[in-house]
């Protein structure tokens, strides 16, 4: 338990330090805010602080720092480690510059904003990721739900109608209409912060009910300082992928620009961005504890949160609430596994809106210029939905991380034009440029699907010796690149 509360110290106390070193080297200032330049009403409407950081915590949390956690702790309490330092170093940063960019450049979307620092190509290329990233986590945040709903309602001897699946996604997703096409403080600005509180509070009941139940014990890193994971997947680099919104996630920088254009002042942004992100390490740091601390460990492995997150995300977490809240925590399970990812699946939608508004220069002002993009993003929201779940899932994964490895790289390039110390974004670029590589390279739904191999009894040999190497090769040569690209700047100056 030690270890824990030490990483959980050094989240705490990275907010005030590395967390202050980010907000210093980007340096706002007093300038007009889009919020107040633009305010149209609609997606440029000025909020206060403390709302401003309880809805950026719940658009970028949902579900991730949740079931993400909880199946990163598969690999034992090593992901900690993760979870801490990805959250300062990486997940902060990332997050800041995302929003702080946007709203240096009136409120702009990601992918605007990394074609401003890293050129047109990169602009179409983020344009098209942003989109297609949106619409996977609008749609997996709608499918769950419905699922969970359908189940809850099953267990209860509701049948017809209300028991079927499909009729519980078309419900979520005529809510994703409105609550994407009307003004942001309508639904959003009201109601989000209720459910921001709830977040906050079910984490702490979860941590609560583990340090006041003497069978749960959360192991330290040093005495389980190895793979626990019941496959042999490997940590680097599925623990990486796997966790995502508790250390960083590019999902997080297309949501940034939504409050870039609500805040006040740009000295807001500490708190909103840097600090949201370190809330997200802190419940995501909970989560990992509860799913190393109450399940079994057979032979040095995490056999028996393997069981439980088999029966799914949603029963997983319900368990967790259970053994450590009892009915209160029920109760907080539901309305967080239900609320949660909803109110992350619209705001994807309205982020993907925003992103194909700024892309084909259509004002948002009006109505019907506002239903063109929104009826073509829920009808492909639909047709998703209808997917294979888990395959949704699994390219969500990857694409989440590349994003988050080009939004690093755009913060990089400004902050080197800006004559600022642009190390504090190279690092943690390099480091995700070599993780995304080395996962597309070993990962099933990927290249694995012929790199890898099965011995008799089907467990799966991964190909490190070769993905291991070319991953950190691919890091160091978009290192080289930027760099290149520096110095040719600086000759040219």
């Amino acid at each position: 338990m030690v270890s824990f509360f030490i990483c959980l110290a050094i989240l705490i106390v990275g907010y005030f330090t590395y967390g202050k070193v980010v907000d210093n080297t980007f340096g706002p200032d007093d300038r007009e805010t889009p919020a107040v330049s633009i305010n149209d009403g609609i997606d440029y409407v000025v909020m206060p602080q403390w709302k401003l950081f309880l809805v950026q915590l719940l658009n970028i949390a949902g579900l991730g720092p949740i079931f993400g956690a909880m199946q990163g702790a598969l690999w034992g309490p090593v992901v900690f480690l993760w979870i801490t330092f990805g959250t300062i170093f990486a997940g902060g940063v990332h997050d800041y510059f995302a929003g702080m960019l946007s709203e240096r450049n009136n409120g702009a979307s990601i992918s605007e904003i990394c074609g401003i620092y890293l050129g047109g190509v990169m602009k179409d290329v983020m344009r098209v990721f942003s989109v297609v990233l949106l619409v996977m986590v609008g749609t997996v945040f709608a499918v769950g739900p419905a699922g969970l709903i359908v189940t809850l309602l099953s267990n209860n001897g509701v049948t017809g109608a209300l028991a079927s699946k499909e009729v519980w996604l078309w419900i979520i997703l005529a809510y994703y209409f409105i609550a994407t096409f009307i003004s942001i403080d309508k639904i959003i600005g009201k109601i989000y912060p209720i459910f921001g509180i709830c977040l906050i509070v079910m984490a702490i009941g979860v941590a609560f009910g583990i340090f006041t139940n003497p069978a749960y014990t959360i192991p330290e890193i040093w005495s389980n300082f190895h793979n626990m994971h019941p496959a042999g997947t490997p940590i680097w680099s599925f623990m990486f992928i796997t966790v995502a919104c508790g250390a960083i996630s590019g999902f997080h920088a297309t949501q940034s620009p939504l409050m870039a254009r609500c805040m006040k002042s740009e000295k807001q942004g500490h708190l909103v961005f840097y600090g949201a992100m370190v809330c997200e390490g802190i419940i995501a740091l909970i989560w990992a504890a509860a799913g190393c601390s109450i399940y079994e460990v057979t032979g040095g492995l995490s056999t028996g949160l393997q069981e439980a997150l088999k029966a799914g995300q949603s029963a997983a977490i319900y368990d967790v609430c259970k053994k450590t809240m009892g009915g209160i925590g029920i109760a907080l399970a539901m309305l967080g596994v239900i609320a949660c990812p909803i109110t992350s699946g619209d705001t994807a939608f309205r982020s993907a809106r925003l992103t194909l508004a700024d892309w084909f220069k259509v004002d948002q002002a009006s109505y019907s210029k506002r239903l063109i993009i929104c009826v073509p993003l829920l009808a492909a929201g639909a047709f998703i939905g209808h997917l294979d779940y888990s395959i949704v899932w699994r390219y969500f994964s990857w694409t989440n991380q590349t994003l988050a490895m080009i939004v690093l790289w755009a913060a990089s390039m400004y902050l080197f034009k800006e004559k600022k110390n642009y190390w504090i974004a190279v690092v943690p670029a390099t480091f995700m440029s070599a993780v995304s590589c080395t996962y597309f390279i070993l990962a099933p739904e990927c290249l694995g699907a012929f790199l890898n191999r099965k011995t008799a009894e089907g467990a799966t040999i991964y190909n490190t010796m070769l993905a291991y190497p070319i991953g950190i090769l691919f890091a160091a040569l978009l290192l080289i690149i930027f760099l290149r690209a520096t110095k040719k700047q600086t000759s040219k100056a």
